[in-house]
């Protein structure tokens, strides 16, 4: 490989800033900011609005499209007669 040409590749401490999740991946991401680990190390900081830990569709919390009030029942009551068969 050609020196000099990749990004560095580095451990990354990814912060969700909606509930003070903290996890560690490799990336090539650069950031301003550094966080000290429990364990000692500097690791470079990079903070995301949402992660797994926070986001609805992995926390359970997403309301499904046939729950919300019964809506697709409804469009396939008023339309469903005019489709081909």
């Amino acid at each position: 490989m050609k020196e000099g040409i990749h990004p560095e590749y580095r451990e990354v401490c990814f912060v969700d800033l909606s509930n003070g999740f903290k996890f560690v991946t490799r990336s090539c991401l650069s950031a301003k900011e550094t966080v000290k680990m429990d364990d000692g190390r500097e690791l470079p900081l990079f903070k995301l609005d949402t992660s797994s830990e926070s986001h609805p569709f992995y926390t359970g919390t997403q309301k499904s499209v046939d729950t919300m009030g019964g809506r697709v029942e409804r469009f396939r009551n008023k339309y469903g007669k005019t489709a081909a068969k």
